[in-house]
């Protein structure tokens, strides 16, 4: 892969990036400068041009995100930065919030003038206690400078922006419960229609885009649309990506490539696998992904062809296995994770997720039966496209492509009635 510069990790290291002082003498808020002197709307349209696509999970465009609020000022309009990192091997905002704030709210500040909200909440996971007072300073001293307040750097334009702590639950992620959350009631999801850009926090038009997507905005208003869009694998495709890259890895971490980088090129940038095994299998975006396997090691990580491969870019958060990996063992932990993490509002997913957990988990101690795996196919079916929100969806992946690409694991869990892999041993000769 040619060589690339990074763009959203660039000041990472660099411990002057958490002073606005710093920041600035970095390039910091050159953005933020040349969008209060741009008409709103042609703020959107250079967002909408760069091609720039939601980095929470869904990918949506996020410039046409922020062309749904509806015009004028009979209500009030809102920001709302997703900062609510929860799922399983899921830890790249969190790099950009302990290292790079400012960045995060002159982003936060650009969208809010183009989409003319007063004020942005930024809704930070309860457990990200170092990330939420690193954000704190700077958004004080963004006060204290006359970057926000009630006329961002002289321009008239009022804007309040604050950081609303979570409580450690992943359903707060989804961006209705977030919203439920955020206005002090319990972190359940609504029933959509109306959707947020319409009736949002507080009844009010919102916009809600994650951590990541937001810190690319300052660098398309600074370097422009086209050359965001010359970074990445087509016009679908722009820009530059964090991918979270954890497990049987030499250096697992955050890593910055062009978004369409291949599989292998990241595992080779990782240091390869751990302890030189073999590759079994992979999930390419988040526990929610559905599993890969190592044929489809040379695939580009980008939201199309993800997605054709059977999976989902999600939230970049690359999970690595090996040959030593239970498969049944990996995803029955999974489900379990789903199962408690469910908020319990809705049938499909109260009573799916917990029964795909008891099921794998039988088979798992030996205790399966040769119908389980069309049962689990079953289950899936019934929570697929049922559930109020898109946890019941995202449970489904890994369990789905469980039986569909490893269905050999099960049959040996259940012929030998018992798992065939060793148990794992943590913290072997100190790793």
């Amino acid at each position: 892969m040619a060589a690339f510069e990074p763009v959203l990790t660039k000041n990472v290291g660099k411990p002057e990036a958490l002073t606005l002082k710093g920041y600035r003498q970095l390039g910091g808020y050159e953005g933020l400068t040349k969008a209060l002197t741009m008409e709103p709307d042609a703020i959107i349209d250079e967002v909408k041009k760069s091609g720039l696509r939601g980095r929470g999970g869904a990918g949506f465009p996020a410039g046409m995100k922020w062309s749904f609020i509806p015009k004028g000022k009979d209500k009030p309009k809102y920001l709302v930065c997703n900062a609510d990192e929860s799922e399983p091997g899921t830890f790249k905002d969190r790099l950009l919030m302990e290292n790079d704030p400012h960045q995060l709210i002159e982003g936060c500040a650009i969208c809010c003038y183009a989409v003319s909200a007063n004020t942005c909440y930024i809704y930070i996971r309860g457990e990200y206690v170092k990330s939420a007072v690193i954000l704190e300073q700077a958004l004080k001293e963004a006060y204290e400078a006359g970057i926000l307040g009630d006329s961002v750097q002289g321009s008239g334009f009022k804007l309040n922006m604050y950081i609303h702590r979570g409580a450690g639950a992943y359903i707060c992620g989804e961006e209705t419960g977030m919203l439920e959350s955020l206005e002090g009631k319990r972190g359940q999801p609504r029933v959509k229609p109306p959707f947020p850009a319409v009736v949002g926090a507080f009844g009010a038009p919102t916009v809600i885009n994650n951590v990541e997507t937001l810190c690319n905005v300052p660098h398309i208003l600074t370097h422009g649309a086209d050359w965001f869009k010359s970074i990445g694998t087509d016009e679908r495709n722009t820009g530059p990506k964090l991918y979270a890259i954890s497990g049987h890895v030499d250096r697992p971490g955050t890593y910055e490539y062009p978004i369409g980088v291949t599989f292998r090129e990241m595992l080779d940038g990782a240091g390869g696998m751990w302890r030189g095994r073999q590759l079994k299998a992979f999930i390419p975006g988040g526990a929610s992904a559905p599993i890969l396997k190592p044929d489809q090691i040379d695939i580009k990580m980008d939201f199309d062809t993800v997605a054709k491969a059977g999976s989902m870019l999600g939230s970049a958060a690359v999970i690595v296995m090996d040959e030593t990996t239970c498969m049944v063992r990996s995803v029955a932990r999974l489900a379990k994770f789903f199962n408690h993490e469910s908020c319990g509002q809705c049938t499909p997913c109260r009573e799916g997720t917990n029964w795909m957990e008891l099921v794998l988990k039988r088979l798992e101690h030996g205790e399966g039966t040769e119908s389980d795996a069309q049962k689990l196919l079953s289950i899936c079916k019934n929570i697929g496209g049922q559930s109020l929100c898109a946890l019941g969806d995202a449970a489904i992946g890994p369990v789905k492509s469980l039986v569909d690409r490893f269905p050999e694991e099960i049959e040996q869990h259940v012929r030998e009635r018992a798992c065939p892999f060793p148990q794992p041993r943590y913290f072997e000769n100190g790793a």
